[in-house]
C-alpha cells in the first residue's frame, strides 16, 4: 500500500492521523493507522520532531503535536472567512454580555488571546490579542485542563507552578482536580478573582464536530459590574456562543 502514497502526501497523512487520533501514538501505530512501513514513518517523524511540528512524549512513549503543528491548525482556523464568521460570533455575545468577550487557545507558555471584541465601557481590563495567561487561573485555563483526559489531567496540574496571583488563586493542586472535575460535569469555567483581583471571567471550551477541544470563548470584566451571580445569569449565551463556533468553524 505504501507504493501507492504519494511521496509528498506522507508527511500531511501523519500530521493528519496525530490530530485525528486520541492522545500520544507512537510510529508504529502510525504506520498501521496510514499504511506505512515502519522505516518510512520512524524516518518522517524525525524530521517533524526536528522541525517542532511534532513532540515527544516521554511519559507515554508517544508522540503529539508539537508547537509548529499547533500553530498552523490555528492559522488555518483563523483564516479569512473562518476568521470574519468568528469574529462575527464574538461581536453578538459582546453586544449581549455588554463586556469584552475573548477567544482562547492552549500553547505551551498558557492560554493565548487569539480574538477579541471590546467592550465600550471606559473601565475595562486590557489583555490584548497574543497575551499568554496561566492554565491554573483563569476561566479560559481552567477549561482546557478540564477537557483532558483523567491521567493526563492529574499529570498536568502536578507538574505544573501553580503559582498565587491573588489570594483567591487556587494553588492546592487535590482542590484544583475536584474543581476541574466538576468544570468538566457542568461545561463551563469561572475565575473567582483568582487571576486579577477585581476581575471576573467566565469561560466555555469550544469544541470541533468530533467534540475534540480547540479553544475557549470567554468573558471578562470588573467584579463591580459582572459578581459572579451575573456570570451565572449569562452562563447559557456563553453556551450558544461556542455551539455556533463549532458550526462556523467546523461543520462542512
Amino acid at each position: 500500500m505504501e507504493e501507492r502514497i504519494p511521496t509528498n502526501l506522507r508527511t500531511l497523512l501523519i500530521l493528519e492521523a496525530i490530530g485525528r487520533m486520541q492522545g500520544p501514538v507512537t510510529p508504529a501505530e502510525l504506520g498501521r493507522e496510514i499504511g506505512l512501513s515502519k522505516p518510512t514513518v520512524h524516518r518522517l517523524c524525525a524530521t517533524l520532531l526536528a522541525e517542532g511540528f511534532l513532540a515527544r512524549d516521554d511519559r507515554k512513549k508517544g508522540l503529539r503535536p508539537g508547537r509548529r503543528m499547533r500553530l498552523l491548525a490555528s492559522g488555518v482556523t483563523s483564516a479569512s472567512s473562518a476568521h470574519i464568521a468568528r469574529h462575527q460570533v464574538l461581536m453578538t455575545l459582546a453586544g449581549q454580555v455588554g463586556e469584552t468577550v475573548n477567544f482562547v487557545v492552549p500553547e505551551d507558555r498558557g492560554m493565548t488571546y487569539q480574538d477579541r471584541v471590546e467592550t465600550d465601557w471606559p473601565f475595562r481590563i486590557q489583555l490584548p490579542v497574543g497575551t499568554h495567561v496561566p492554565f491554573h487561573c483563569t476561566a479560559s485555563g481552567k477549561t482546557y485542563l478540564a477537557s483532558l483526559p483523567k491521567s493526563e489531567r492529574h499529570r498536568m496540574v502536578n507538574v505544573m507552578q501553580l503559582d498565587r496571583k491573588t489570594i483567591s488563586t487556587m494553588t492546592d493542586p487535590e482542590k484544583l482536580l475536584g474543581e476541574l472535575a466538576e468544570i468538566a460535569r457542568q461545561g463551563y469555567a469561572l475565575d473567582r478573582e483568582e487571576f486579577i483581583e477585581g476581575m471576573t471571567a467566565i469561560a466555555v471550551p469550544v469544541l470541533d464536530t468530533s467534540g475534540r477541544y480547540v479553544a475557549a470563548i470567554a468573558f471578562h470584566g470588573p467584579v463591580q459590574r459582572i459578581p459572579v451571580p451575573k456570570l451565572l445569569e449569562m452562563k447559557d449565551k456563553v453556551i450558544e456562543a461556542s455551539s455556533r463556533l463549532t458550526q462556523v468553524l467546523f461543520a462542512p
